[in-house]
């Protein structure tokens, strides 16, 4: 089924949605820190920018990686060529005061992350289907720091290599509420 949009919006968000089938093509460093720039402009909360990347496109980084993703995950996740994982420090710098908008700052800049790979060919899926306290452990992250998602990034490969029917009958974009259910004017009803 075709996704119905109403509006003449971006591109990238027409095109965007979360495969999980990878073509057997390397990803460089290169190829991230175009990602990682554009996240770096996102608005947040008194420019506090409370966001980190940790990428991982090299065999080691990877393995790290894909050592911490839960079984269901890493069944089709083993096949990407790089990952970007996202943290957001929890307090402010300012004043050392808890930040409650660190997770929505960096949620805005995974979203501005996700729009550039589609405008550079490649496809983006995150994931919160892992272990955060090995997460924790194996990159070292301080606990001033929320571990928010893990990103598999690389190119759109065939479905065929999916390794399960569910998995194969999956791969398409998902569909969207309609627009009607998901805004309020003037006060919730």
């Amino acid at each position: 089924m075709k996704r119905n949009f109403k509006y003449d919006i971006m591109k990238e968000i027409q095109n965007r949605w979360s495969p999980r089938a990878f073509k057997n093509e390397t990803i460089s460093k290169d190829d991230l820190l175009p990602l990682i720039e554009t996240a770096r402009y996102a608005p947040s909360c008194f420019n506090e920018q409370p966001w980190k990347f940790i990428i991982a496109y090299k065999e080691e980084q990877l393995n790290t990686m894909r050592s911490v993703l839960l079984d269901s995950n890493r069944l089709w996740a083993d096949r990407a060529p790089s990952f970007i994982m996202i943290i957001s420090k929890k307090i402010f710098s300012l004043d050392g005061k808890e930040n409650y908008w660190s997770k929505f700052d960096a949620g805005t800049a995974w979203g501005y992350l996700s729009l550039e790979a589609e405008k550079m060919g490649f496809i983006t899926h995150a994931m919160g289907g892992f272990k955060k306290d090995l997460a924790r452990e194996k990159f070292n992250i301080p606990d001033d720091y929320d571990i928010l998602t893990i990103i598999a990034v690389g190119k759109l490969g065939e479905k065929d290599t999916l390794p399960t029917d569910d998995l194969r009958d999956r791969e398409k974009p998902g569909l969207r509420k309609p627009l009607e259910d998901i805004f309020i004017e003037d006060r919730f009803k």
